[in-house]
């Protein structure tokens, strides 16, 4: 029974881990593409809401992984 709850904690360091170093990797490109055009970075309201779909588009594939019965 002691391993029942060691998955979800593993699940979550792992998510946790992914996250950040994906946090950390997007935000770097952000940086660069900044630096590119010398000044800050102007992200839009558009480009926000844009972002924000593909987020949630991302996260409902990665709730559906392990699922029986469903494509």
């Amino acid at each position: 029974m002691r391993t029942d709850g060691n998955w979800k904690a593993k699940a979550l360091a792992i998510g946790g881990l992914v996250g950040a170093l994906a946090g950390l990797g997007a935000a770097y490109m952000i940086i660069r593409r900044a630096e590119d055009e010398e000044g800050p970075p102007k992200i839009g309201v558009g480009e926000g809401l844009k972002l924000g779909l593909v987020l949630l588009g991302f996260l409902r594939q990665v709730s559906l992984i392990g699922q029986k019965g469903k494509d």
